[in-house]
Order: C-alpha cells, then sequence, then structure tokens
C-alpha cells in the first residue's frame, strides 16, 4: 500500500521558507548578471550616494552596512516615514532583502512547536517501521548499539529548536551578503560590526546560576520568603515571581531568569498546572524579569546600552524606574493570583510523596559556605568583565577548574542549554546589526506615549537591548522621550521569546513542561495583562 505523503503545516512551512531563501538568491544572482552584461566593472557591488545615484565603484568592506548617516542627504526635506524608508531601499536595496530574512525568521519561532509535533509524528512512525525490520537496538548484536534514526525526524527536531532559529536564518542571510558584496564585506561585518558580548555573557552567566551551589542558595532566601506565607505552592509562586526577577538588578537578568526558571520547574510546573494556568505564569515570569533589572543600571542590558551615555546612574534608575517596577510587579502577581486562585488548591492535591531515591542534584546534603562563595565570586567576576571577553571566558575557565576540584558538592554541569542560547542570540545580533535602517526612522518620528508604545511593539520583535541602543543613536532624543523608549522596551521584553536576551533561557528550562514546547502564542497571551500593568506604571507615575 503507497503511504499517504506528510502535508503537515510544518511541512508547508518549510518550503516556503526555502522557497523565500531560493527567491532571495535568485534575485542576487540574476542582479549580478545584469550587471556582468552591462559592462560595469567587475565587482561585487556598486557604492551608493545618499543622494541614491551610484559611483561606480565596489562597496568596500568597512562601507557595509552603510551608516545611518549615509541616508541624511538624500533625506532632506523627508517628513514621511514611508518616504525615508523607501529611500533608503532605493539607496541600498539589500537592506530589504535582511529585513525579510528577518521577518522570515520571526515567521519561524512561532511555527517551531509544529515542528516539533511534525518530529513526534515521524519518530512514531519511525519506531514502528525499525520493530518491524529488527532494527532497534535490543534487535542489533553489538554492545551500547543504538536504534537506526530518522532523518526526517531530526530535522524537523532540529527546525523546532527555537534556539535554533536565529542561527538557521544568518546561513542564508550570509549567502546573500557574498552574492551581494563579496567575502570581504561578510568577513568585516561579521568579525568587526557585530558585537557577541551579550551572547558570550549570558552563557557564562547561566552556566554558573545554574549550578547546585548557586541554586541552594537562592532556593533558601525565597524559601524563607515562602515560609512566611505558609511555604505551600502559592507562597513559593509568589516569592519566585516577585523576588526572583528583582535579584536580576543585582545578578544580572539571565542569572535571574535561570535561577527563577529551574525553582518554578521545581516548586510549580512539576505539580502539572492546567495548561492556560502555565502559560499564564511563563508570560509573568517573562514580564517581570524584563522589568525586574531595572532597579540598577548596570544589569539589563536594554539599560546598560544607554546608562553611560545618557548619564543615568543608580540612584536616576530607582527614581524614575525601579520602584515603578516593584509596583507593577506586585500588581500583576496578586491580579493572577486572584484570577487563578482555584487552579492553586488543585496544585495541592496534585502533590505526590516520593519514594524512591531522589535525584543526585535534588539530595539534601549541605553545601560548605566557602564553595558557594567561591560560586559568587566567580558570579561577581563575569558581571563586572561582561564587556572584556578575555577575562571573562578565562573567569570562566577558571570556574570550571573550581567546580572540578568541588565536584563532591556539585550537581551534574551541562552546556548544552547555555550554548543553544548563546547560539540563538548570536544569530539575533547578526540579524539586527542589519535592522537599524527602518528601527531608527520609526523610533525618530514618535513623541512621548507613541514613543513607548512603538518601543514596546519594536520589542516583541527584536531584542530590547538592540531597540535601546538604536535610541541612543538617534539625535535630538529629550529626557522624556529617553524614557519613553526604555520603558517601552522592558514593558515588551516578555511578549516573546526574542524580546529579551533571558527569555531562551527560561523557555529552554520550561519547555519541556508545555506540550510540543512553549507556543509564541500562548507565550503572547500570557504575558499581555501584565505587560499593560508595568507599562501604565512606567508612563504614569514617572
Amino acid at each position: 500500500m503507497q503511504k499517504k505523503r506528510i502535508h503537515s503545516p510544518a511541512s508547508r512551512s518549510l518550503l516556503w521558507i526555502f522557497a523565500l531563501v531560493l527567491l532571495g538568491a535568485a534575485f542576487f544572482i540574476s542582479d549580478q548578471a545584469y550587471s556582468a552584461e552591462s559592462g560595469a566593472p567587475e565587482v561585487v557591488a556598486t557604492a551608493e550616494h545618499a543622494d541614491g545615484h551610484a559611483d561606480g565603484h565596489a562597496v568596500s568592506a568597512t562601507e557595509f552596512p552603510p551608516s545611518l548617516e549615509s541616508y541624511l542627504q538624500g533625506e532632506e526635506g523627508m517628513t514621511s516615514v514611508w518616504d525615508k524608508l523607501k529611500h533608503r531601499v532605493e539607496v541600498e536595496p539589500f537592506n530589504l532583502w535582511a529585513t525579510l530574512l528577518f521577518l522570515g525568521a520571526i515567521i519561524h519561532t512561532f511555527l517551531t512547536h509544529k515542528f516539533r509535533h511534525q518530529a513526534h509524528v515521524l519518530e512514531d512512525r519511525h519506531r514502528e517501521k525499525i520493530k518491524r525490520l529488527g532494527r532497534t537496538a535490543e534487535a542489533k548484536d553489538y554492545l551500547e548499539a543504538k536504534d537506526d534514526v530518522s532523518t526526517g525526524a531530526r530535522i524537523f527536531h532540529f527546525l523546532g529548536e527555537v534556539e535554533a532559529v536565529f542561527g538557521i536564518w544568518v546561513i542564508p542571510l550570509l549567502i546573500l551578503m557574498f552574492l551581494k558584496f563579496g567575502k570581504d564585506a561578510v568577513t568585516v561585518y561579521v568579525n568587526s560590526k557585530v558585537h557577541y558580548t551579550e551572547p558570550l555573557f549570558v552563557v557564562v552567566i547561566m552556566a554558573m546560576a545554574s549550578t547546585r551551589p548557586i541554586l541552594r542558595l537562592a532556593e533558601k532566601i525565597m524559601k524563607a520568603v515562602a515560609q512566611i506565607g505558609g511555604g505551600g505552592p502559592v507562597a513559593w509562586w509568589f516569592s519566585i515571581l516577585t523576588l526572583g526577577p528583582l535579584l536580576g538588578s543585582f545578578i544580572t537578568e539571565p542569572g535571574a531568569m535561570t535561577i527563577s526558571a529551574l525553582l518554578l520547574a521545581k516548586q510549580f510546573y512539576e505539580l502539572r498546572p492546567g495548561l492556560r494556568f502555565a502559560y499564564a505564569t511563563l508570560g509573568l515570569l517573562f514580564v517581570n524579569v524584563s522589568v525586574g533589572g531595572t532597579l540598577t543600571h548596570f544589569a539589563a542590558p536594554p539599560v546598560l546600552m544607554v546608562a553611560g551615555k545618557w548619564g543615568w546612574n543608580m540612584a536616576f534608575m530607582f527614581e524614575h524606574f525601579g520602584w515603578h517596577a516593584i509596583l507593577g510587579i506586585t500588581i500583576s502577581n496578586v491580579l493572577y493570583y486572584y484570577f487563578f486562585r482555584g487552579e492553586f488548591s488543585k496544585l495541592r492535591r496534585e502533590v505526590k510523596t516520593e519514594t524512591g531515591p531522589v535525584h543526585w542534584n535534588d539530595r539534601d546534603e549541605p553545601v560548605p559556605t566557602w564553595v558557594t562563595v567561591g560560586h559568587l565570586i566567580f558570579m561577581t567576576w563575569a558581571v563586572i568583565n561582561a564587556h572584556h571577553a578575555p577575562f571573562l571566558i578565562g573567569g570562566f575557565l577558571l570556574f570550571m577548574a573550581f567546580f572540578e576540584v568541588t565536584e563532591d558538592y556539585q550537581g551534574t554541569f551541562s552546556l548544552r542549554s547555555p550554548i543553544m542560547v548563546g547560539f540563538f542570540l548570536a544569530g539575533l545580533v547578526i540579524h539586527g546589526g542589519l535592522q537599524q535602517w527602518w528601527i531608527a526612522p520609526v523610533l525618530g518620528s514618535l513623541s512621548q506615549l507613541p514613543m513607548m508604545i512603538g518601543a514596546t511593539i519594536l520589542t516583541a520583535f527584536n531584542d530590547n537591548a538592540a531597540i535601546t541602543y538604536l535610541a541612543s543613536l538617534v539625535p535630538g532624543l529629550t529626557e522624556t522621550l529617553k524614557h519613553a523608549v526604555v520603558a517601552g522596551a522592558v514593558t515588551g521584553g516578555g511578549l516573546t521569546v526574542i524580546a529579551n536576551a533571558p527569555n531562551p533561557a527560561g523557555q529552554s528550562i520550561l519547555n519541556k513542561f508545555f506540550p510540543d514546547g512553549v507556543s509564541p502564542m500562548g507565550l503572547f497571551l500570557g504575558a499581555l495583562a501584565p505587560t499593560f500593568i508595568v507599562g501604565a506604571c512606567l508612563y504614569l507615575l514617572n
């Protein structure tokens, strides 16, 4: 009997993805062919003046992407943002293609759960097939044999990894850049014009924050707070979602996200809440972490991008952002508790008593104080040297040596999740560096409330640190507009997984508690109410 072909939404989406890539490649190849036939010099591309006229010379590696200032001469007298964007596409057509690929990556993130579902379908079919053909590990006459694997299922699994999405879409981006501008432009852009400070730092701090001594310390602190409320699921839920995000102002947002997500996994998600409650809590966590780092000027990436340039210190941050964030987090938590209060009684009834041996990571043996202090010293070193890669990586290597020496007190140490999150962010900054051409004029055209709303919306489709960084390049921003863009960026940091740098870390930890992984729409709906609440606090109380 002939097997039915698979026509799943994920399969169709994959075909559209490849179609878009092939269309872009065809465009650039035909563009090169046209240039050659028309007698143009043998160069990879022609550079454009700000007025849109070609000068007949090759684009040098240092000229790509064009600076924002290079567009200004041809935009004199233009008041419409749309006209400015059209002009910038005329000056450099690659702007449009870079943004289309970026949009393709964003759409892909919304389809990852469909890819994972299709992977599970293929795995089930493959399992039946290898049983029938005798290709299971048990049927093979080898020591430590493995099952035959389904290549198709693994491809769909890879395409369904949120952390891999932007890295995947970097491949067609760099291919098209190479076809249009040549090797030197691609090399200079990736090596010199894109900065990987944040991805590197997130990998290091996430790995350190997820170790047993740090988790035990954070658990003790939050347990002390939870005991005030009786130590039940409600008290733990409040403690983690309130105190955890605020710790992000001191141990950085990636550290706070890692610790809060791991504790929520243990104290909340393992109790199997309803799906709607699970998404509501995830959205609340992401929003709270995004605004919880604003008590200081050195911990939240979107604040760190502008604090030095705009002269914002710790006192300024607490006065204009910090206490507003605390109030917004508290109101959001109370309202979500009130709405889902009936769900907590179900959590209590579902608690199961463990009768077998506990996991090595969950053992009750105490961690010596000197080991915990050692971890804190290494984390402090990482925070201080976040922008100095040699010291950051050197300190991390020494930390791993310290981990080996103290392994009797440690748990399992895995770099897979931190590295995958770092890969996600590295791909994001490569794409984000080519989106300045449209983000800057959009932000520069707005007044206070539209600026905040616009920054909130843009943050959902780009990392909020990139939004504030680009805003710092807009000339003539008033103090009111500066506050509005940062407030909008941190407010929208929980709407999508790409909106805030620590979000992929949280999703990576909690993904297993959601059928087929976290749905982007479920996260968006769960984060919507707290986004409005903290946004109102930041706007109305300033």
